[in-house]
């Protein structure tokens, strides 16, 4: 392009053939590429974290002794420092568009309302949009496997935890996910005690 305006050559086909990749393709080609990377970025604890309010939320996912599902999960090599993605993600045909849409929603929220508040403030405000859906935990725990289905609690909530008319988590189950921002959480239950390093079958559970 620079080429183009400083010598003004003649339009000919190669000139233009030229002018096509530098100012249609390559620049395409480029914002795809730094849209991809740049939607890859948010998956990571450290972008969930960047608004201050979420300081919380995060020192406990990463922290080794917390036995909350947040933190359990966050220990596990399929979670990782992606937990907090992986486990609020939309699973549905266009999960992956609607889950980049309510981030933006949050985004909107945190500088409209959250950015002035310090952590404890936040921290009596923050709560999630709508009810955690059961489908998550079953991307992994199937609901299927003899493992799972040994549990007795399983077996006799199988109906409602499949059609989400019982919460995974709650307090009356495995416990809330991040359970320092609830009043009447429970004790970790057995299942949360479970030590993360314990293997396990994905196709068991």
């Amino acid at each position: 392009m620079i080429n183009y305006l400083v010598r003004k050559p003649k339009l000919t086909g190669p000139v233009k053939v030229t002018l096509f990749i530098g100012i249609g393709v390559l620049p395409i080609i480029t914002a795809l590429v730094g849209n991809m990377e740049g939607l890859a970025a948010t998956e990571h604890h450290e972008f969930c974290g960047s608004c201050h309010t979420m300081d919380t939320w995060l020192e406990d996912a990463n922290d080794p002794n917390s036995m909350s599902l947040a933190a359990i999960h966050s220990r596990t090599k399929k979670f990782g420092d992606k937990s907090c993605y992986v486990c609020h993600k939309d699973y549905g045909m266009f999960g992956y568009a609607l889950t980049k849409l309510g981030g933006m929603g949050h985004v909107y929220q945190f500088l409209t309302e959250f950015m002035w508040m310090d952590a404890d403030e936040a921290l009596s405000r923050v709560h999630i949009a709508r009810p955690f859906k059961n489908e998550n935990c079953m991307q992994c725990h199937s609901t299927t496997g003899n493992i799972w289905n040994g549990v007795p609690d399983h077996r006799g909530l199988l109906n409602d935890l499949r059609t989400g008319q019982t919460s995974c988590a709650s307090a009356g189950c495995h416990g809330y996910a991040h359970p320092f921002s609830k009043t009447d959480e429970e004790h970790p239950s057995p299942a949360e005690a479970r030590s993360p390093e314990e293997p396990s079958n994905p196709e068991e559970i």
